[in-house]
């Protein structure tokens, strides 16, 4: 009945996405995070933007030369009409600044075709007459739902859009009349700090692990604020949590306001909803940036962190956590080890590519609750694979009162006081200087690490990166 009918398209906006690309290379940026090549209707104009797009991977130049070459070397510049084509390309192209506005009708015709095609697939399930009729609606379900996850995709996006429905929502808040250089991002701990000379160092891939409910997350986004607070342009790729959720816990941390009563928006004084207003504002002025989608491969994850450096600057990445990585083989039934160990690879890549210090947060093993001494050592980090070779920094963090009752302590401890609200954050490899340990204060309640004063004992071990042995210049 629809033979007749051709699947929706817009050539014309194909044509312009294409042209403004060759008038304008770095357009493309604005683009390449939602829409492929799949996305186009007519099979020569997908050929013409694989080329661009590869050539953006490889941060080649993009213009008409290059273009044909790339399409010269791929086989297929007389199929789509050699350098003519792309001069019409250009030709037929009002102009590259509305970019965004071509891809989006291109886009959208793209996801048409899709419904098209899954309302084939649909009426073919229907016509299998499949005798488990739940099997059958799941498979439709999952039909669409591939469609709608697939036009979904995001990107990074500034923390200030986060924090705006804590302004724009009805709530008792409603009430109330490019690079840095090559210096190091700090870390906001001074002791920290001096043990990795000056802080997290450009091109290292530094690796934060810990077991559940310990503090990981916290402790990377009291980093991300600190190093936003110096200047600096943060990404992070949140696996886990929402941007919501992050912009929450960051609230908190500039606050000082308790977590659960930003969350439910139960304020009980005027001035705990003055610091959160203030702090909405300060925060919403920080180079902060996330993107929570929540499967993505690293190749993903590269590209996105690529061209947020182009149009924004990018000078420290955070990745939460390491073990949610989409290792890109579509079933987490294979060697998971293997592909974890192929994902550290690729990060400590993505971080001398893009010369910025990358931080991936990481699960322990539950090794750790079955030993004696609860202390995490290099052995524990989960699926490690290559993780602690690949990394330059690998640094655990340990809380005594996660693993023992106070009741237990009391039995044991000859009379020491029970380490309630204390962590140590111990420095178990350093490539290029010393491991130690750190003492540290946890407040939970808003998602704050603070420095304990140290006395110091003996000079740190500089083990650059062997055992998982802690040097002997520890603070207690």
């Amino acid at each position: 009945m629809q033979a007749d009918r051709l699947p929706p398209h817009d050539l014309n906006a194909e044509e312009s996405v294409l042209g403004s690309i060759l008038i304008d290379g770095t357009t493309i940026t604005q683009i390449a995070g939602y829409l492929s090549a799949d996305d186009f209707y007519r099979e020569i104009n997908r050929h013409c933007f694989e080329a661009c797009n590869d050539l953006f991977q490889r941060n080649e130049a993009i213009n008409q030369v290059t273009i044909t070459h790339e399409l010269e070397n791929r086989g297929v510049l007389e199929d789509v009409g050699g350098p003519a084509y792309l001069s019409h390309l250009v030709s037929v192209t009002p102009t590259s600044v509305h970019i965004r506005h071509y891809a989006n009708l291109v886009r959208r015709t793209a996801t048409m075709r899709r419904l098209i095609a899954a309302a084939a697939d649909i009426a073919d399930i229907g016509y299998r007459d499949d005798p488990d009729v739940d099997d059958a609606l799941s498979a439709a379900e999952d039909a669409l739902f591939s469609i709608r996850q697939g036009s979904q995709t995001r990107d990074f996006a500034p923390l200030s859009e986060s924090l705006l429905p804590y302004l724009q929502e009805s709530s008792p808040l409603d009430q109330i009349d490019g690079q840095q250089g090559t210096s190091p991002i700090v870390t906001g701990f001074e002791r920290l700090d001096k043990l990795l000379v000056g802080g997290l160092q450009r091109s290292d891939m530094i690796v934060l692990a810990a077991r559940p409910s310990v503090g990981k997350s916290m402790l990377g986004l009291n980093f991300t604020l600190h190093a936003a607070k110096a200047k600096n342009k943060v990404g992070i790729f949140s696996l886990e949590m929402g941007s919501e959720q992050i912009a929450m816990r960051l609230l908190a941390t500039q606050s000082g306001v308790n977590m659960q009563k930003i969350r439910n928006r139960i304020l009980q004084s005027s001035s705990e909803e003055d610091k959160v207003i203030d702090s909405i504002g300060f925060l919403s002025d920080l180079q902060i940036f996330i993107d929570d989608t929540p499967f993505q491969t690293v190749a993903e994850m590269r590209g996105k962190a690529r061209r947020l450096q182009m149009t924004h600057g990018l000078d420290f990445l955070v990745v939460d956590y390491m073990q949610l990585i989409d290792g890109g083989t579509g079933s987490r039934e294979g060697n998971r080890a293997q592909e974890v160990s192929e994902i550290s690879r690729h990060m400590k890549g993505m971080a001398r590519d893009l010369q910025i210090p990358v931080l991936a947060i990481s699960q322990l093993s539950r090794a750790i609750e079955h030993r004696a001494s609860h202390r995490p050592m290099l052995s524990d980090l989960r699926e490690s694979g290559s993780i602690e070779q690949d990394a330059d920094i690998v640094m655990f963090i340990h809380r005594e009162e996660k693993f023992t009752s106070q009741e237990e302590w009391e039995k044991t401890s000859q009379g020491r006081p029970f380490p309630r609200d204390r962590a140590t954050l111990i420095i178990a490899k350093h490539r290029n200087g010393p491991t130690d340990e750190v003492d540290m204060k946890v407040q939970d309640s808003i998602g704050i690490f603070e420095e304990l004063p140290y006395r110091a004992q003996s000079a740190p071990s500089y083990a650059a990166g062997t055992a998982g042995a802690v040097g002997p210049g520890v603070a207690r």
